[in-house]
């Protein structure tokens, strides 16, 4: 059951980054492009938490998860959110970062092997540095970015710009939930995902 509800996460972020890309496709708007990007890496995280919960952590699943989930989807987020502002700089950091990401995931050792059915907690399985270090950065300047973006403009999308916030407050949330279980943070990423598309494709207010 955890891993069927995993998936269906999994599917609802991928569905969500499909609209999101056609979005893109339609109006070649860049900060459409880094959201689509986010909400991808998401789906990913899902499906590698989908994969450890059916079939026990490896190491494998664990980097895949390591990558999209804990370095990667705030980070393209509030590179999206910057994009929307004008600020054409963070789509150049975006992909410096994401090469970074990558770099990182697949190099850096593991301090212990990962086994068993719960979450891993990268603080067992990762030195601070580089590893969890980017991943911190990542996701402070990331959700920093989101809200900060997202409080500048909240008289144009109040509603919009409410709902983003409340997604990545409950993305951290779900984050936290690593010691309830599997199911758990999967509700709680899909949750997530619904409230950072609504917020995302919200209309701005009529003046």
């Amino acid at each position: 059951m955890e891993a069927l509800i995993a998936f269906g996460a999994a599917l609802l972020a991928l569905r969500l980054a499909g609209r999101l890309a056609g979005r893109w496709r339609e109006r070649r708007a860049p900060h459409l492009a880094a959201w689509s990007a986010s909400l991808l890496a998401f789906a990913v995280a899902s499906g590698a938490l989908a994969w450890g919960a059916a079939a026990g952590w490896s190491n494998e699943a664990f980097r895949v998860y390591y990558l999209f989930g804990g370095l990667l989807t705030a980070a393209l987020l509030g590179a999206g959110s910057l994009l929307l502002t004008g600020r054409r700089w963070a789509g150049a950091a975006a992909l410096a970062y994401t090469g970074l990401a990558v770099g990182i995931a697949v190099a850096v050792p593991l301090t212990e092997p990962v086994g068993g059915s719960e979450i891993p907690d990268a603080a067992e399985h990762l030195d601070f540095w580089p590893a969890r270090m980017a991943a911190v950065l990542g996701n402070s300047l990331g959700t920093l970015a989101v809200v900060g973006v997202a409080l500048a403009t909240a008289r144009r999308r109040p509603l919009g710009n409410a709902l983003v916030v409340a997604g990545v407050l409950t993305a951290a949330g779900g984050s936290a939930l690593f010691g309830l279980g599997v199911a758990q943070t999967a509700v709680a990423l899909a949750v997530a995902v619904v409230l950072l598309y609504a917020g995302i494709v919200a209309r701005p207010r009529r003046s």
